[in-house]
């Protein structure tokens, strides 16, 4: 059990609900292997996702990621401390954006249809609609979990989690081990996307005050711009991957990169759940240090708990995909290894730093890097190694990347990494991770 309702924290809410979301797709692709799908089908299923992920993800989280330190201290609210079961004005005006930019992109969508082309479908890209539709309604339905969380409700967090993630289980694998099409299967996903908005719409009803404010979201749409812009140009870089990918090898290899684009299970959502989380910290300078403590503190015990998984799955990542799913799909164990590695740069977080003292700018920049970089080195980088060289290159640049910020926050803030990292365990747990994967791939270590 991911945790007690008793005892959930923003925090570990944040981070169960990301855990369930990576459980209940990794599921889904398993049983999509046992059950006889093709590649191709597979790789369909995978595009429809990655499409709806491509166009909605920089906004999303770059709108929540600015909505969280304004929460409580804004210009046009005011700083209060939220009691928790307040009704809200930001969370209503947060909810305004999000369904605006979910139905402008759901329209650009269908404009543009008839000219989109993807694994040499031209003007009739299949599941394409349906697709449209999953992006509309799963983009507002994001701020569930934000709600709980400026409301302490952490531990409704979870039960959001488990029922939802059962519903998109069954959603998606009932209708093709009935024998239906693949499409019916992210149909499925539509259906559990609309039950999601009606949960939100109740929240609203319970925690929004119905108050519309230009200036609030002007607020918001201000701080957002740098961030949108950064993780748009950061975020890329896996889309990159996957555009080079289909490119060198279609539908078949892009199925294959997927299941093994995945990192260390849980790693990105417990990263991104501390993240989210401590941005809400950042509202009072005369609290900073508080908060670095808190951030140093917190992100160690991710350390401890996701390093010796990391060198665990990186011993048994190619028994475990044999037995998780067919032969064809062995050769995302060596993509999966790769991406192992994520967890170097995934741990520190300068930029959980930059966002919350609103020093959004400079990330632009770090994302251009990381956008730049990745592409030319996937390209050196694929014609020696195929997809594992393009996962190499992603590792690479996010690796450069966060040392930037930190030298960012040191020179220019004055914060020392001392301050948010425990330098001493991350030296120590990096050099095993590194040696281990050095000696599996010299075939010193051989499981």
């Amino acid at each position: 059990m991911l945790g007690s309702k008793r005892y959930v924290s923003n925090v570990t809410g944040l981070q169960a609900i990301n855990i369930l979301r990576f459980i209940t797709f990794l599921i889904i692709s398993i049983v999509f292997t046992k059950i006889g799908l093709t590649q191709e089908e597979i790789g369909l299923f995978e595009v429809s996702l990655f499409i709806a992920g491509f166009a909605s993800f920089f906004w999303v989280n770059g709108f929540i990621q600015a909505f969280l330190p304004l929460f409580k201290s804004n210009k046009t609210f005011g700083d209060k401390e939220q009691l928790a079961g307040t009704k809200s004005p930001e969370v209503f005006n947060m909810y305004v954006i999000l369904m605006f930019f979910s139905i402008v992109v759901f329209l650009i969508g269908l404009a543009i249809k008839g000219n989109f082309s993807v694994f040499g479908y031209r003007g009739d890209v299949p599941l394409l609609n349906v697709t449209l539709w999953y992006l509309l309604l799963s983009s507002p339905a994001n701020l569930v979990e934000y709600i709980y969380m400026v409301q302490d409700k952490n531990g409704n967090t979870l039960s959001y989690g488990y029922i939802t993630s059962t519903l998109q289980l069954i959603a998606a694998i009932v209708p093709v081990v009935l024998g239906y099409d693949i499409i019916w299967s992210l149909r499925g996903l539509v259906i559990v996307s609309v039950i999601k908005n009606i949960w939100l719409i109740t929240l609203l009803y319970n925690y929004a005050e119905i108050r519309y404010s230009f200036s609030f979201i002007k607020e918001v749409l201000a701080a957002s711009g740098p961030i949108i812009l950064s993780v748009l140009v950061a975020g890329s870089t896996q889309y990159v991957d996957g555009i080079i990918v289909t490119t060198n090898y279609g539908a078949d290899g892009f199925a294959i990169f997927r299941y093994g684009q995945k990192e260390l299970p849980f790693v990105v959502m417990m990263a991104a759940g501390l993240s989210s989380a401590m941005l809400v910290e950042f509202n009072r300078r005369d609290k900073l240090k508080e908060t670095l403590v808190q951030l140093k503190k917190k992100s160690l015990r991710i350390m401890h708990s996701m390093y010796p998984l990391s060198i665990m799955l990186l011993l048994f990542a190619k028994p475990l995909y044999k037995f998780m799913f067919t032969p064809e799909f062995t050769r995302s164990a060596d993509v999966f290894v790769v991406y192992l590695l994520a967890i170097l740069s995934r741990i520190l977080f300068p930029h959980t730093i930059v966002i919350g003292l609103k020093k959004g700018r400079i990330l632009f920049w770090t994302s251009i890097f990381e956008l730049l970089g990745n592409i030319l080195l996937s390209l050196y980088l694929v014609e020696d190694y195929g997809v594992v060289g393009v996962a190499l290159a992603t590792i690479i640049v996010y690796f450069v990347s966060k040392v930037g910020l930190i030298a960012y926050n040191y020179f220019k803030l004055g914060i020392s990494p001392k301050q948010y990292i425990n330098i001493k365990w991350y030296i120590f747990y990096s050099f095993i991770l590194g040696a281990v994967f050095v000696l599996l791939d010299r075939g010193i270590i051989m499981i």
